[in-house]
């Protein structure tokens, strides 16, 4: 029998692997690079990458309270190079395998967490997914370089309900804020009330203070210009000074007072009454 065979050249890319056959027998693996074959009687039936891969894959289960949640998980996957022929011969389909593996691993994991918690705790469920697929698939040729959850997505009206929830404790925050705000204004503007109603008081009192005073001062001098005059007569004719500015601050347009010599006289006998008696009574009916 001649010999039929021709020689055929196949170029094999960087970071991938060809599986030679030699009449439907693994023959070898090529490498990267320039490859003279002899055709039909060997053959490259295939290619294997030797690429970081990325497989996304989309659970869907529940948590511990029933709730129906989508979770997103990410696997990042490699071929060993010293693996080759099991991850050619091994697996018809690797992507399969691994989402089999995943779906097991993400629906025994998260019914035992409660919703709030499997956000917390979606560090630990990937860990739990890679260390399971390290297990079960490095036999089969292939190294996982990292899983990672990257969503969690409860049904629409189970977010509505966990934002309304938020917003509530919110507001209720907000309101226990400006509640205490509007206590701290109030005791302030008492403390201010109170300070000006002290400094009011003091005010008043030096005031007093000085109108003694001046009145001290204005009888002492008084007696020093008017000799033979005493403190009495003095005091005397303030008093009938400041009746008259009241009468004036009164607001009274015409005043009608008694005349005659006397009733100067009589005018202040009768302040002296009333000082006398109380003080703050208004005689002024007598008067007229």
């Amino acid at each position: 029998m001649s010999d039929t065979s021709i020689c055929c050249i196949t170029c094999v890319q960087t970071k991938t692997v060809a599986v030679v056959e030699r009449l439907g027998a693994f023959a070898t693996l090529a490498g990267p690079g320039l490859h003279c074959l002899a055709w039909p009687i060997t053959t490259v039936v295939g290619t294997l990458s030797l690429r970081i891969q990325q497989l996304d894959i989309m659970v869907e289960t529940k948590t511990k309270d029933n709730v129906f949640v989508q979770v997103a998980v990410s696997v990042q996957y490699q071929v060993i190079l010293e693996e080759a022929y099991s991850a050619f011969y091994r697996l018809s389909n690797v992507t399969q395998q691994i989402s089999a593996y995943v779906f097991d691993v993400v629906r025994s994991t998260v019914p035992r967490i409660d919703l709030d918690d499997v956000f917390v705790e979606k560090h630990e469920i990937a860990q739990q997914v890679k260390a399971q697929l390290l297990k079960e698939m490095d036999e089969y040729g292939y190294n996982i370089v990292d899983v990672l959850v990257v969503d969690i997505d409860p049904a629409r009206k189970v977010k509505d309900s966990m934002n309304q929830i938020n917003a509530s404790k919110r507001l209720r925050a907000a309101a226990h804020y400006k509640a205490e705000a509007d206590k701290i204004r109030q005791v302030k503007a008492a403390e201010a009330t109170a300070e000006a109603t002290y400094l009011s008081g003091v005010g008043v009192a030096r005031q007093r203070q000085a109108i003694v005073d001046g009145l001290k001062n204005s009888v002492n001098d008084f007696q020093k210009d008017v000799k033979g005059t005493s403190s009495t007569d003095v005091m005397d004719i303030l008093l009938l000074t400041q009746y008259f500015d009241l009468l004036k601050d009164v607001g009274a347009n015409t005043i009608y007072l008694r005349s005659g010599p006397d009733e100067v006289a009589n005018l202040k006998m009768d302040l002296h009454k009333s000082v006398g008696q109380g003080g703050n009574r208004s005689k002024s009916t007598s008067f007229f």
